[in-house]
Formats: C-alpha cells, structure tokens, sequence
C-alpha cells in the first residue's frame, strides 16, 4: 500500500474512525485513479470509502485537513493564509533590496536533505531569488538554502521542507510526548539548521552593518522556525500517537497548544475544563476575609467575653468581606486564537459559582458582546454563532477596543478584572493603545494573554510592545495548564 495513504488510514483509526482491510484496498484503488494532485477530490473520494457515520465524517475532515495540511498551502489565496508561515511573522521584508509587498508564493523545499528550491510568481512581483542574492551579495556573503527561505518568506517552500524532513526523520513514529524535543531538533537539522547557523555567524562577524542587520533577520528567523518546527512535532504526537489510559491522556492534552487538539479529543478536554474548574470553586468557593489588625471590633469583643466579666480573653479585630470577582473578557477569535478564546470562555463560564459576573466581547474586525451567548451555556453553539457574528474581515485592534470603549468603558471600576486574549497583530493598523490606557486607568487588573510565543512577539505588526504598558499582567496562554494558572491568579487578584 502506498505508505503516504497507509499512514492517514493509521492517523484515522487512532482517531477512532473504523477502516477495514477492504475499506483501506478500496482507498488504495481511488489513490490510483486520482492520485494526490487534486486535494478536494482525493478528500471527497475518499469520504466515500473510508467513514461510515455522520460522526465519523467529521473526524474524517478534520483529519485529512490535519493530515495533509501541507499540501493546502498551495491552494489557499495568499492574503486567506494564517500566520504559520506569513513571511511577515518571520523576519522583517527587505524592503531596500525587494520593496513592500515582495514576498512571493513558491513550492518546492530546501534546505540540507530538502529537494527543491522555493520560488515565487505573481503579476508585479520582484524576483524574490534576485533580491535575496542582492542582499548576500552586500553581505558578501553566499547563504544557505534555509536562509534564503526565511529570507524570501516562501511559505510553500518552508511548509514542504518541513514535511519532508519529518517523513525522513519519521516524525510520524513519535509516541512519547517528551520526545517532542528530540524529533524537533533532527527535523531542524535535516533542514539545514547547521548552515543557517554558519550564515548567523558569519554575517555577525563582518564589520558591514548591513552584515548585522541580515543576521539579525536570519537570527530571528530561526527562533521563528524553531518554535513552528515544535508546533508541527506537536501536531504529528496528536495525530499518530495512541496514547493508551485516562491520566496519561488528559497529562498530556493539558501540556499540549490548545490549537495542536484533535477533534476526538475536544469532548475529553472539555471534561478536563470541568475538573480544573470545580478544583478552583473548592478554593475560591468562601468569600475571603481581610482582617486589619489595627482595629479593634470593640462591640464583638465584648459580646465574645461577656461570660468574662468582660475581662478580653478573646478578642476580635475588624474584618471586610471582599467582594467576589468582576471579570470582563475581551477575545481575539481571528484564525488560530479562536480555539484558545473556545477554551478560555468555556473555563470562565464554568466558574459561575465564583465568577458570577463575567462579561464577554469577541472581536476580528468589529467587536460585539457575546456574554448572553455563552451564560446560555451551550458553549459549542456560542462559539459557532460568535464567529458566524464576530469573527469575520481583517483583524483591527484600534476598531475592536473603540468599539469596547463606546459599549462598556464607563462601566469598569476598581474592582474589575479584565483579560484580553489575543495576539497583538493588528494588520498593521492602529492598535488603540490609547484605549487600553484608559481600561488601565479604570481597572483593578488588566490582564493580556497571547497565545504566541514570546519568541514572536514584536515581529512585524506584532504590537505587543504597545499594549504591555497598560497591562499588570502579560502571559503566553496556549495550554490548558496555562489556563488553568492564569484563571486561578484572576481569582487571586480579583479577591
């Protein structure tokens, strides 16, 4: 059997989706006829011999679409890709060698061990090749494949060599999640990470500052690449690894990116939502007491000692019952930060019995509250409507936190909380920082999650830098052990 269709067919019935012997000669007579080329017909033939149920229909896409996510790369309109490999989250365009809007759209992989070089066509477009070799050239310096890649922000080109070196370093045999560090590097390596290096090193040496600067992009691509390597290590673990018993499972669904989760998990992590949810309302469940011990309660502590003769054997201080938390959540649900906005308000609204008066906003382009929505508690359907609603067009910071601003600025205080999730690009538009002032200005806490590495933060219309002055807080959130500590430290503060 053709081992690219034997290992999907495996990657299905890990995902519980029942092929048979005949099911999977079936599958292999459709390879034969259409080959790989076309994708959608490869996915709607194939649905027509492999799932049998609705149910299992659904985990079928999303396993193809996991499974050769890849190949979709080629397919997708430049400006519809997500930031996986946008060469503007990458490295900084060479804008004096190539000008704005160079980055071209190529196939092919490079890279030691990788078999094609990336290139790229469009109407206007100037030769990525040229501009990158114009840019060595000033360096004096020939680059590496891989360099040239990063440089060019070749996102086919990068997606493709990634691919191959897994297959040859047989990611797709991984089945412990701590050899995720191990499958991480030799893909890097397969990939060319020892030139890279040697390019790194060579430019930082030479006196050109043109020199420096080019390391400086390549150094900040390769940390790039490396945290996208890792991710893609992550996602094969879900895909192929069987991990067999209940406590090894859910360990390893709360250390993984909440955007890595296999469908067929989502039900289990959910009930892990749960869990870390009631474990949280046992400790939060009293309202706290302060006691200043500056101020004696004379009315208590007589009442207390009467027996006494009121001589004060036991005497009792002033105490203030603190108010249970006012938490105000304002979600980013554009592309990727969407699944970890899902998990975050599913957690949030799981704290009724602490967390009474949460409110919710969601936002891509234009910002609405969502709070009904989700106190519905249908979270599923909420989620589906607030994309449906609010997750459309480019994402705009500065247009999302006006509109906040015209809908419940005035009603935050001193004892409001507020968690902003998302990753701070904001298409290089107005980011609206002078609203998040104002937010800060008024609230007792603000908190901004990102579901980015930190690694990434800052790069291109990243704007991170802009908002961390109106934050008492800032924290990568893209597991669920992250959820759960921030969510605990909102408690925390908020009491």
């Amino acid at each position: 059997m053709d081992q690219t269709l034997g290992n999907f067919i495996k990657a299905l019935r890990n995902s519980e989706v029942r092929v048979s012997s005949m099911e999977a000669v079936d599958a292999h007579h459709v390879v034969d006829l259409i080959g790989y080329r076309d994708r959608d017909m490869l996915k709607n033939s194939l649905a027509l011999v492999l799932p049998k149920t609705p149910e299992e229909k659904a985990i079928y896409d999303y396993t193809f679409d996991r499974f050769f996510a890849f190949r979709k790369l080629d397919e997708q309109d430049p400006d519809q890709l997500d930031d996986t490999f946008s060469p503007e989250n990458i490295v900084p365009s060479l804008s004096d060698e190539m000008g704005e809007g160079a980055m071209g759209e190529g196939g092919g992989g490079g890279g030691q061990g990788c078999s094609a070089q990336g290139g790229g066509e469009g109407e206007g477009i100037p030769d990525i090749t040229d501009a990158v070799e114009t840019a060595g050239k000033k360096a004096d310096q020939q680059l590496s494949s891989l360099s040239r890649m990063l440089l060019s922000g070749d996102r086919n080109a990068l997606a493709l060599a990634m691919a191959e070196a897994g297959d040859a370093v047989g990611v797709r045999n991984i089945r412990i999640f701590t050899q995720k560090g191990l499958f991480s590097r030799r893909i890097m390596e397969h990939m060319g990470l020892k030139a890279l290096n040697n390019d790194v090193n060579g430019l930082k040496k030479k006196a050109d500052p043109d020199a420096k600067e080019l390391a400086e992009r390549l150094r900040k691509g390769r940390n790039y690449l490396m945290q996208q390597v890792r991710d893609y290590v992550e996602q094969q673990f879900m895909l192929h690894a069987d991990v067999d018993g209940s406590q090894l499972r859910e360990e390893v669904l709360s250390q993984v990116r909440l955007t890595n989760i296999e469908r067929r998990d989502f039900r289990q992590v959910q009930i892990m939502v749960q869990k870390m949810a009631k474990r949280l309302i046992a400790l939060h469940s009293r309202r706290r007491k302060i006691y200043n011990r500056g101020q004696l309660d004379i009315r208590k502590t007589m009442a207390k000692n009467h027996a006494y003769d009121g001589v004060p054997f036991d005497v009792r201080w002033k105490a203030v019952k603190v108010d249970r938390p006012k938490v105000i959540a304002i979600c980013d649900v554009s592309g990727s930060v969407a699944t970890v906005a899902n998990f975050m308000l599913m957690f949030l609204y799981s704290l009724n019995e602490v967390m009474p008066n949460v409110r919710s906003f969601a936002f891509s382009a234009r910002l609405g509250e969502v709070t009904d929505l989700f106190a519905e508690g249908n979270v599923e359907d909420a989620m589906t409507k607030t994309l449906h609603e609010w997750g459309q067009g480019s994402t705009d910071y500065g247009q999302a936190l006006n509109d906040f601003a015209d809908i419940a600025l005035n009603e935050i205080d001193s004892r409001t909380t507020v968690i902003m999730l998302g990753d701070a690009r904001s298409n290089y538009g107005d980011p609206g920082s002078e609203i998040m002032k104002k937010i800060y200005d008024r609230a007792k806490w603000v908190m901004w999650l990102n579901p980015e590495e930190k690694n990434t933060w800052n790069y291109a219309d990243s704007v991170m830098r802009k908002f961390t002055p109106y934050c008492h807080q800032v924290q990568v959130c893209n597991s669920l052990s992250h959820l759960e500590r921030i969510v605990s430290s909102v408690l925390r503060s908020a009491s």
